[in-house]
């Protein structure tokens, strides 16, 4: 069989998009910081690793259902590596705090990474290795590595809620240290 012609417009070089997802304390935090990233397509507040199809945020913040606030990030490898994603990811948060980040209590607030195939898994180890090695962290972490089963996108409020309220006390007092240390640790990395 004869392969049909390429239209001319096609491009081979267009890169091919990949998904992680990835929580580490408040939603919020995660993707102002994960959107600031050359390479990064798009960031999506949601919910996942727990037992409840389709949870709301009322329902995670219950603690009943099992679910991390999580983003999950549209990138590209060729830009932005895995491994390099979630290198910015564990200098923004602190993995080794079970169930917190600073003022946010509880097992939604833990430190997820949700793997979408045998590839991220062992990328995630060998960083998760590198990280406990580097000393970044005085602590081990306690960073949870599941394969990601379901994600639910959080309620559209919740979507770009640092661009949309740069003003407000949390955004100032936490999010802002977040991108912060971002900046300072992955200047190559960041957006102008």
């Amino acid at each position: 069989m004869i392969p049909e012609p390429r239209p001319a417009n096609s491009d081979d070089s267009a890169p091919e998009l990949r998904d992680a997802t990835l929580g580490g304390g408040c939603f919020w935090c995660l993707e102002a910081v994960f959107q600031r990233l050359k390479g990064v397509a798009g960031a999506t507040s949601g919910y996942a690793g727990g037992t409840w199809p389709h949870p709301s945020y009322t329902d995670v913040c219950s603690g009943r259902t099992g679910h991390a606030e999580v983003v999950q990030v549209r990138f590209d490898p060729r830009t932005l590596p895995y491994a390099e994603l979630l290198r910015v990811f564990f200098t923004i948060h602190d993995p080794t705090t079970p169930n917190r980040q600073g003022a946010d209590v509880g097992s939604q607030y833990r430190s997820i990474i949700l793997h979408h195939d045998d590839e991220q898994r062992d990328t995630a180890r060998r960083v998760m290795e590198e990280i406990e090695a580097s000393g970044l962290w005085p602590r081990s972490l306690v960073t949870e590595l599941e394969p990601l089963e379901e994600f639910t996108a959080a309620e559209p409020e919740h979507h770009d809620f640092y661009d949309r309220n740069r003003g407000a006390g949390y955004c100032r007092a936490v999010i802002d240290p977040k991108i912060a240390r971002a900046r300072q640790a992955f200047a190559h990395r960041i957006r102008e």
